[in-house]
């Protein structure tokens, strides 16, 4: 007998290795200086500073990380509206 929830186990163990994927990603830090200017940018796409001829400028980095969490949210909209129209 086919049991059609088998693959849940495997969906289970890929959303943990996901999360853990993103956890090990947070721990992880690129840093990157270029004509006066300092971006450091978590492994999970998160802005953590930006400086600029010495000076933090952390409401940049805030702003930077809000338009990107849209684009985020209209990426997966699309994606849904993808799916639905597939199925």
């Amino acid at each position: 007998m086919i049991n059609p929830l088998g693959g849940l186990g495997d969906l289970q163990k890929l959303q943990q290795h996901a999360q853990q994927m993103q956890q090990a990603l947070q721990q992880e830090q690129v840093v990157v200086e270029k004509n006066g200017v300092r971006v450091v940018v978590r492994g999970d796409q998160v802005i953590h500073e930006i400086e600029i001829d010495g000076i933090i400028e952390n409401r940049l980095a805030e702003a930077i990380n809000e338009a990107i969490k849209k684009t985020q949210e209209l990426a997966a909209r699309k994606l849904i509206e993808i799916s639905q129209r597939e199925g």
